[in-house]
């Protein structure tokens, strides 16, 4: 990574730090067992892609790939870290990165008034479950004392990130003069936070703002297999390096309801496969964390019964996205705009 400094990236990634390299992990900053999980990651899908299904030839060119990273440090770094373990020859002269001004990788498509309108309630519905659970809040409030802040400041920092990196890099949790964060804390926000995940789908608000918020994303996603299996695209690899937020409303959107909130290091991938005998058939899989989950989707869970095959006709994602997505919203139209500037809501 230190040898990359002849690399270019749209602006403003040339700026950013290539790898993680200060003394002290900073906020935000992706740490050295993130770089490991997606060096693995890399390796992973390297050992299926490329040396099983041979994907990618040793010669590959930069035409073959699609990057685009959102402007942070940790995703342009997660993303080579990845592609390092990934490809066949990591070559800085054919590694470019776009960058994604939106965490929903909404490109020219973000300005989507209905999607804001049911995050705002979404937002709501959580206010309201948190004024409810007093557990909660006396955790709240004895964390906040021990860092010596107000509860009110403490609350709004969103503490389950900061606890989740102490947790997963086996480090104890803050102690200081009165006294310490302990496991009982974690343990009150992470259960309030499964009590958030069963009552998010039970109310569907947050289905209304991820059919809207990752339609952008899915419907590139669908336009890139389409141009690959009509054989207009050389690209054979997008990645796109994102965050929690990115993944969230498009694991909701898709159906997954039983996929949890994000890890660290997830990985959601769209396979898209043609038929040897019938070479203008596609059908695409779905895989999460390396777990397939096509036949868990909205658009193939009820067509296991009726195709042998162990994967998803490519016409059925296509309907979905163009065309089911925006019809489940209830808007009456299958036009994305429509459906941001929906009337008298």
């Amino acid at each position: 990574m230190s040898k990359g400094s002849g690399a270019s990236f749209e602006s403003p990634l040339h700026s950013l730090p290539l790898f993680p390299n200060h003394p002290l992990c900073e906020m935000g900053e992706l740490t050295q067992t993130g770089v490991v999980q997606h060096l693995q990651n890399g390796q992973l899908l390297r050992d299926i892609y490329l040396k099983k299904h041979q994907l990618l030839p040793s010669d590959w060119s930069p035409d073959q790939l699609y990057l685009e990273t959102t402007g942070k440090s940790r995703t342009l770094q997660s993303g080579l870290a990845l592609l390092y373990g990934f490809l066949p020859d990591f070559d800085w002269k054919k590694v470019y990165f776009r960058h994604q001004p939106s965490a929903l990788f909404c490109s020219g498509s973000c300005y989507c008034p209905m999607r804001n309108h049911y995050l705002e309630k979404e937002q709501r519905r959580q206010y309201l479950l948190r004024l409810k659970n007093g557990q909660l809040e006396r955790a709240y409030g004895e964390m906040a004392k021990v860092v010596d802040i107000p509860t009110k400041q403490l609350r709004a920092a969103n503490p389950i990130d900061s606890l989740l990196c102490h947790f997963c890099h086996n480090l104890s949790f803050p102690c200081t003069g009165n006294g310490c964060i302990d496991m009982e804390h974690f343990k009150a926000i992470k259960t309030h936070q499964m009590e958030d995940e069963r009552e998010r789908r039970e109310k569907k608000l947050y289905l209304g703002y991820a059919l809207l918020g990752a339609h952008p994303i899915l419907n590139q996603t669908v336009g890139r297999m389409l141009r690959a299996a009509e054989g207009r695209s050389e690209e054979v690899f997008a990645l796109y390096s994102a965050h929690d937020v990115t993944l969230s409303p498009v694991l909701s959107a898709l159906g997954l309801t039983e996929a949890r909130f994000p890890r660290f290091a997830a990985r959601l991938i769209f396979e898209l496969w043609q038929d040897r005998d019938e070479p203008r058939e596609h059908a695409v899989r779905v895989l999460y964390n390396g777990v397939d989950v096509t036949f868990h989707t909205s658009f193939c869970q009820d067509h296991r019964r009726r195709w042998p095959k162990p994967m998803c006709p490519l016409d059925n994602l296509v309907r979905f996205v163009r065309r089911d997505m925006l019809v489940a919203l209830g808007s009456g139209s299958t036009n994305y705009y429509d459906a941001c500037h929906r009337k008298g809501f």
